[in-house]
């Protein structure tokens, strides 16, 4: 791998040294809101989560590469985001699965870059000062810096545009549980790969664009709806709410991330941005109904306001960092949400129980 030096510029004017990895930027310079991710390993699934796009990822963990690529990994078809910085990028892999390494991923995909990067004192700056829009590449710091303040970052844009797909399609059901005859609809706002997998288990699966009204997914006639994680900002995804708020009454509703901020708008709740947000695999969260802490996966920059919902919304889990709502129920109208990722991918599975909760309530037996 040929070393390139490059230099990492927040739009704070804070400067960070590094080598160049993966694609060329486009024009030298790439940007992006920068967040960073606290997982051990999956950083192919990371990187391959649409819910990044706008972003660039910073990895905390130092060794990233190690254990290489492979195509049952990806989250979706290519990534999102906008670039990847890590402290050291792995020059050897070593799994019996790895078909290629993460620089030639990067390239193939036309990802850039910059590795070498001192991410502990770039996490810390993250966390005192909030995600901050970046710029990296070749070009000089005065050029950079000014990239990166021109970078709108992720409020008020609709990034789930970018990364839905454009015409509906169907996942046949696969797996146990997979004879139950379901129909379920599932919103695709950035949706993964492995969370489909989760829903097919449950019955045959239709994939539907964003935009999707709630009369057109309801001339399907499905057992129950899903709606997925995504990027960005939800109060710029209105026509997802209007949607949503279309749909409840008339079939059961789950909701993961940023399906879960969508469902509690349309439930009269509103949202905020957290500081630098919740990107790892290692997040305690408490399911109030039976005090157990579950470690959760999480990515994610919004959040629900507490109290903003309708007297028949309870909140069903908390964040047990910083009391963040993380999951919310309204029995009345079927529907529920959580804030992370019981699929996983990466990460714990102790949240994997939901998708049966799912299945209870499109069967009749939850509320």
């Amino acid at each position: 791998m040929t070393v390139r030096d490059g230099l990492l510029v927040l739009a704070d004017g804070s400067t960070f040294e590094g080598e160049l990895i993966g694609a060329d930027p486009p024009g030298g310079v790439a940007t992006g809101e920068v967040v960073f991710n606290t997982v051990l390993s999956g950083y192919q699934e990371v990187v391959s989560d649409p819910s990044y796009a706008g972003q660039v990822v910073t990895f905390t963990y130092p060794h990233i590469g190690n254990y290489g690529v492979n195509a049952t990994d990806d989250e979706s078809r290519r990534p999102s985001c906008r670039g990847v910085i890590v402290r050291e990028l792995s020059r050897r892999r070593s799994n019996w699965r790895s078909t290629g390494d993460l620089d030639g991923y990067l390239r193939h995909h036309g990802l850039p870059g910059i590795a070498g990067v001192d991410t502990r004192r770039l996490t810390r700056r993250i966390r005192a000062a909030g995600a901050l829009p970046g710029a990296f590449g070749d070009a000089d710091e005065v050029t950079l810096e000014a990239a990166a303040v021109a970078e709108p970052g992720t409020d008020g844009r609709d990034l789930v545009a970018e990364v839905t797909c454009a015409e509906p399609y169907d996942v046949a059901a696969a797996g146990p549980g997979a004879g139950a005859g379901r129909r379920i609809v599932a919103y695709d706002f950035g949706i993964k790969r492995t969370i489909l997998r989760h829903l097919r288990r449950l019955g045959d699966v239709t994939v539907v664009p964003a935009s999707t009204p709630a009369a057109d997914v309801l001339t399907r006639s499905p057992d129950g709806v899903f709606l997925a994680n995504g990027p960005g900002d939800p109060a710029a995804v209105t026509y997802a709410v209007d949607a949503i708020r279309g749909l409840l009454g008339e079939v059961p509703v789950f909701g993961i991330c940023l399906g879960h901020q969508l469902l509690a708008t349309a439930l009269g709740g509103t949202t905020h941005k957290l500081p630098f947000g919740h990107h790892g695999g290692n997040h305690p969260v408490r399911r109030l109904a039976t005090g157990r802490v579950e470690i959760t996966s999480q990515n994610h920059n919004y959040a629900v306001v507490d109290g903003s919902m309708g007297p028949d919304v309870e909140v069903t889990h908390v964040n047990l960092n910083d009391g963040v709502i993380e999951g919310v129920r309204c029995r009345p109208l079927r529907a529920f949400s959580v804030q992370y990722h019981p699929e996983a991918g990466p990460g714990p599975h102790d949240a994997a129980y939901l998708f049966g909760e799912f299945a209870d309530l499109i069967d009749g037996g939850g509320g």
